[in-house]
C-alpha cells in the first residue's frame, strides 16, 4: 500500500473520453495492482483525485493524485499548461472543437496569430463553469440563448508551428483557467480541431503513459511533482513541530511563500511562511513514524 498510499500518477489521456473515465480507469487499474502487491484477496479501494481535467476531444498529461496527495491539489491545479492546438480555419463551431456542429465560413486568414497577454475572453458556451447553479453545457445542449461569462486568461506565448492549407499548428504557454477554445475562438472562424497539453509546470507528458500500462513504479513522488515549490528540508524535531500545530523559522522563505516541507527525503506537505514563520499548510502524515513508514 506505501505506493499508493501517496503519490502523483501523470496519465496521457486519449482522444475521444472524458477526464473522469481515467480517473475511473486509474483508480481501478491501481487498486488491482496495490492488491496483488498486498496479497489482497479483492481489489483496494483507493482515494483519487486529479489537478485539472480535459475536454473529450483532448489528449495529453493529466494528473492523478493518488491517496493523500489528493490534498495537494491546490498547488497543481493553476500551474502553467503548455498546449499544441491545431486550428481549422475558415470553419466555426458551436462548441469551439471538433466536438460540435460544424458550419463552413470559408474566410482563411493568410497570416492567422494568436494573442498573447492578459485576456478577457468568454468562456466557450461548452464548459463546465456554473452559471445560476448549472452547468453552461447543459443550457447549450438544451438549446438555451445565454452570455457565456467573461474571464480573465493570461497567454504567455502562443508560437505559430506550421500552416498548411486550413490548419494553423500553434504552441502556447498559458496560465491555469485558461481556455484555449476561447484563445482560438479570437481568430474568428475557425475551431480547435486537435488540442494536446504536453506539459503542467515542470512536468511533461513524455514522461506521462496510458492508464492501462500505469505500474507502482511508474507513481511519481509528491516531493517530485512538486518541485516547482522551494524546499525546505526539516530536522526531527520541526517536522514534529509543525505537526502538532506549533511554527517553525520560515529560513530566508518569501513572505506569504509555499514550500515543501520535506523530513528525511519524503514529503510531510506543504508549508506557508508569515511574519518570518513557517506553518503548515496542508500535513501528509499525522506524526513522523507514519512518514517514516510510508
Amino acid at each position: 500500500m506505501a505506493a499508493t498510499d501517496c503519490a502523483v500518477a501523470l496519465v496521457d489521456k486519449p482522444a475521444g473520453v472524458t477526464s473522469h473515465d481515467v480517473v475511473y480507469a486509474a483508480r481501478r487499474r491501481l487498486g488491482d495492482l496495490a492488491a496483488e502487491a498486498t496479497g489482497a484477496a479483492q481489489r483496494v479501494k483507493l482515494k483519487i483525485g486529479h489537478a485539472g481535467t480535459l475536454d473529450p476531444f483532448a489528449t495529453g498529461l493529466l494528473l492523478i493524485l493518488v491517496g493523500r496527495a489528493t490534498r495537494l491539489q491546490r498547488y497543481l491545479l493553476h500551474q502553467p499548461k503548455t498546449y499544441r492546438v491545431v486550428a481549422h480555419l475558415g470553419w466555426r463551431s458551436d462548441s469551439g472543437d471538433v466536438d460540435g456542429v460544424l458550419t463552413q465560413s470559408g474566410l482563411v486568414p493568410e497570416n492567422p496569430q494568436l494573442p498573447t497577454g492578459r485576456l478577457e475572453l468568454p468562456v466557450p458556451a461548452h464548459s463546465a463553469i456554473k452559471v445560476e447553479g448549472e452547468r453552461l453545457y447543459a443550457k447549450a445542449r438544451r438549446g438555451d440563448q445565454f452570455e457565456p461569462p467573461v474571464r480573465e486568461m493570461t497567454v504567455y506565448r502562443a508560437e505559430r508551428m506550421q500552416l498548411l492549407g486550413e490548419r494553423a499548428t500553434f504552441e502556447l504557454d498559458c496560465a491555469g483557467g485558461t481556455y484555449v477554445r476561447s484563445v482560438v475562438a479570437t481568430l474568428k472562424d475557425a475551431y480547435c480541431e486537435e488540442l494536446r497539453r504536453t506539459r503542467i509546470g515542470e512536468l511533461s507528458v513524455e514522461d506521462a503513459v496510458p492508464v492501462e500500462r500505469l505500474t507502482l513504479d511508474s507513481l511519481v513522488d509528491p516531493l517530485d511533482a512538486l518541485r516547482h515549490l522551494q524546499l525546505r528540508e526539516l530536522s526531527g524535531d520541526e517536522g514534529a513541530s509543525l505537526v502538532h500545530g506549533r511554527r517553525v523559522s520560515a529560513a530566508g522563505a518569501s513572505e506569504g511563500e509555499a514550500v515543501r516541507l520535506s523530513v528525511d527525503g519524503r514529503l510531510l506537505g506543504v508549508g506557508r511562511a508569515s511574519h518570518g514563520d513557517l506553518r503548515a499548510e496542508t500535513i501528509l502524515a499525522s506524526s513522523l513514524e507514519e512518514l517514516a513508514a510510508r
